[in-house]
């Protein structure tokens, strides 16, 4: 396994919007960003990860770019942003942005050409389509809800939008567009961006004949995934931009299976350092508003795990994550935030910072933030909830009351409350009026102040942890087994590299579980480090073993 910074890099993603906000406006901003890079460097992170900062209308909160090499107004200005990233680089800490090009915002400069005629040279940026027997080229649904599809009374043809309709899909076929891709991101490279996570990778390249899709797969994301030019257009990111710096890349693998990750990945391709996958990710398909599939079960969890592990191998390179803006809160999720706030929080950093591949927190992770409940669909403001209501209780007459209990369970807003640094008004993140809610347990100690107080703490944990992990090649480069698969209630598995072998238990549950294992246990969330043969209510140990359990 060929070490490298990216590797063992561990990333913290902010999300702008609500990290904090330092004129009063109610929005986060690259101001307040600078305000806090003390803190970030004493998490121990080594890189962050901006959720889209660039020009937007917001129709999907900056993930519809107007303008690729502007800032969007209301995180501040490009000064702000080169400080920004003068004083993370003073601090020894790396920047990488997300960036958003399998669609753009309709207000681009690009598309506003594209839809003023036929044979308009930015016509080919984008995916235009005469109408089929009076309709859409094809039956594809937004992955938002509705069509990809919209018409355009101008021009008489149809635009394709994998998402809302204010976010028109690139067209990666015409060569000019591709150009001006590449061309962006070496303009940022060059300004001393440490690289980017790409944003919905395997949409680039659709399927050119552009069939219909059985209704059944309009919940599966593969079907808009892996096109048949998908490598050949990486390859050549590749050779124009990722050959020439020595940055850090992650692909959002959407759509793609554990078995074609190394056709992404693979160290001879070429293409990606590094994706992460959706294996794992609460289901986006927006009839789980009225239905919302179970939580994942340990044992599946497991075999996620297994199955990319084994899938990578020592060819390929993963992304870890659990937690991210378009997932609910993990302490929800699979901790006990009620009664076991601080051991189901610390257990599930335990298995995020020593699985193999490169580690991805979420902001507030660190501190223990939740689920917000939110009172009425009105609080929400991610377009996928408001376009779910429309279609499933406003129009479809679906039952209100079951809507906003499965969206206070699954929706991505939940990851998009401001962060909680204290518990005065507003959590400490703005004075003015907060963009969405706060959530109000920042009061009951769930903040960042209360945490560093703490003689023991979520963020304390989360310190030392990154400390040993950074410490411990074994921990990011060594071997990964399961040794209790079918266990539904203790992860239990072995990191071996270079003869050094270590363990990791940890309790799902919130009762004892009976356990016996040699080792010397260096790390732990319960106090002291005596052997014992239980594993107590979501504990989690790390081991140092003589030797691999055969």
């Amino acid at each position: 396994m060929q070490r490298s910074w990216q590797k063992e890099a561990i990333i913290y993603q902010i999300y702008p919007r609500s990290f904090q906000d330092s004129d009063g406006d109610g929005v986060g901003d690259l101001r307040g960003i600078i305000h806090r890079l003390n803190y970030l460097q004493s998490l121990g992170v080594t890189v962050l990860w901006l959720s889209p900062i660039f020009a937007s209308p917001n129709a999907d909160n900056g993930y519809d770019v107007s303008d690729y090499r502007a800032i969007q107004p209301e995180f501040g200005t490009m000064p702000d942003f080169d400080e920004l990233l003068a004083e993370a680089h003073a601090r020894g800490l790396k920047i990488i942005l997300d960036l958003v090009v399998n669609h753009s915002s309709d207000e681009h400069e690009w598309f506003r050409e594209s839809r003023k005629s036929k044979d308009n040279p930015f016509r080919d940026f984008y995916v235009w389509k005469p109408a089929k027997n009076g309709g859409p080229p094809n039956n594809w649904q937004s992955l938002f809800g509705g069509p990809a599809w919209t018409w355009d009374e101008a021009t008489e043809e149809f635009y394709l939008h994998l998402f809302v309709e204010k976010q028109p899909d690139l067209n990666w076929e015409a060569p000019r567009l591709r150009h001006e891709v590449y061309d962006l991101m070496r303009f940022w490279l060059d300004k001393g961006v440490d690289g980017f996570r790409l944003d919905v990778v395997p949409f680039f390249s659709k399927d050119p004949t552009f069939p219909d899709y059985p209704p059944e797969r309009f919940a599966d994301l593969s079907a808009y995934a892996n096109g048949p030019r998908i490598h050949e257009f990486l390859r050549e990111m590749h050779d124009e931009v990722w050959s020439k710096y020595d940055a850090l890349n992650v692909g959002e693998g959407v759509g793609v299976r554990a078995e074609d990750a190394n056709f992404y990945v693979g160290k001879s391709r070429r293409e990606l350092q590094m994706l992460y996958h959706f294996d794992h990710a609460v289901p986006r398909d927006e009839a789980r508003f009225l239905d919302p599939a179970p939580e994942f079960s340990l044992v599946q969890l497991k075999e996620v795990t297994r199955r990319w592990d084994e899938a990578l191998g020592d060819e390929g390179w993963q992304s870890v994550y659990f937690g991210n803006h378009d997932n609910p809160r993990l302490l929800s999720r699979y901790g006990d935030p009620e009664r076991y706030r601080y051991e189901s929080a610390t257990m599930l950093a335990t298995v995020l910072l020593t699985l193999r591949g490169t580690p991805s927190l979420y902001q507030g992770d660190e501190i223990g933030m939740t689920n917000c409940p939110f009172g009425a669909v009105e609080e929400f403001d991610d377009v996928q909830v408001r376009n779910a209501y429309d279609a499933f209780v406003r129009r479809g007459g679906g039952d209100e009351r079951q809507f906003l209990a499965a969206a206070n369970r699954i929706a991505r807003d939940h990851a998009r409350t401001p962060f909680q640094w204290d518990a005065s008004p507003n959590a400490g993140f703005t004075t003015g009026s907060p963009w969405l809610k706060v959530n109000p347990n920042h009061t009951q100690g769930v903040n960042a102040a209360a945490e560093e107080t703490a003689p023991k703490s979520i963020l304390k944990f989360y310190r030392n942890l990154i400390q040993l992990r950074t410490q411990t090649p074994a921990l990011v480069y060594g071997s990964y087994r399961d040794l209790r698969p079918d266990d539904n209630a203790v992860w239990l598995y072995e990191r071996e590299w270079e003869g050094e072998t270590w363990a990791v238990a940890c309790n799902f549950t919130g009762e004892r579980q009976a356990l016996e294992l040699e080792g010397e246990i260096r790390f732990g969330n319960y106090p002291g480090n005596e052997r014992t043969s239980v594993l107590r209510p979501y504990e989690s140990r790390v081991l140092l073993r003589k030797k691999p359990i055969r």
